[in-house]
């Protein structure tokens, strides 16, 4: 794949989880989540652990806390489902400061927020790094269809362009004295979206005409080599592998 392309959550870095092969890394991010996932809510401790886990992840990756933390605003909307929760689940209710709350929806909003809280980090430490375009070579490597992959590598590559465009766009009718403030405003919006769409597909044949030309046949060269070494999968798989003994052990535990 050519060309680079910097994507805002990826940081750059050559520490040693930095240098693992791009597959090592999603198939132990996917390993972790899903050990999470599995975790019986009750077992506070288990979520302690995997925290614990990601933490000495983030440490190895040389990614700062303030990094991680407000690329985790994402996870805002889970956070007003989650606190919604204690209110709505029926069942036996406790009194907090006089207000009535579920247990059982305590205990839901409970598993909804570390689960998503850890499951985020994990991704957000994924794409802090891994660039974009390797990333997109790791999943190749795991036996993604190739064409699924030359159409995100492709849109990776021009949503950028698209937003460009859309403040290009913008631009132009603040310059004009417009701003859009209410419903009226709506037809001069959706024809800048038709606009956008014209513009984004005659960019789009323009692109393809110009790689047809160079030879393009469906596929685009690899610049490097992303192969795995045993040592390295042994490396990436440790943290999948605490993480499934410790949502084994929670099992096995009482609650």
């Amino acid at each position: 794949m050519s060309g680079g392309h910097v994507h805002r959550l990826y940081r750059a870095g050559d520490g040693p989880v930095h240098r693992l092969p791009p597959q090592c890394k999603i198939l132990g991010t996917l390993g972790f989540g899903i050990a999470v996932v599995a975790t019986p809510r009750d077992q506070v401790w288990a979520f302690g652990c995997y925290a614990l886990i990601l933490a000495a992840v983030a440490a190895a990756s040389r990614v700062p806390p303030g990094f991680l933390l407000r690329r985790m605003a994402v996870e805002l909307p889970f956070v007003g489902f989650a606190f919604l929760l204690p209110f709505v689940v029926p069942g036996p209710h406790v009194h907090l400061a006089g207000v009535p709350l579920s247990t059982s929806g305590l205990w839901s909003s409970w598993n909804v927020l570390a689960k998503a809280t850890l499951g985020v980090t994990a991704s957000i430490l994924l794409a802090a790094t891994t660039e974009p375009r390797t990333l997109l070579l790791g999943v190749e490597r795991l036996r993604l269809p190739p064409l699924i992959v030359q159409i995100a590598t492709f849109m990776l590559r021009y949503t950028d362009v698209v937003l460009d465009e859309i403040r290009r766009m913008r631009t132009a009718r603040l310059a004009r004295g417009f701003d859009a403030r209410d419903l009226r405003h709506v037809p001069v919006l959706a024809r800048s979206l038709s606009a956008l769409f014209l513009r984004s597909y005659e960019r789009g044949e323009r692109v393809y005409v110009a790689m047809a030309s160079r030879g393009y046949s469906g596929t685009t060269p690899t610049l490097h080599d992303v192969s795995a070494t045993a040592r390295q999968w042994a490396a990436t798989g440790l943290v999948p592998a605490v993480a499934a003994a410790v949502a084994a052990t929670a099992w096995m535990v009482p609650g």
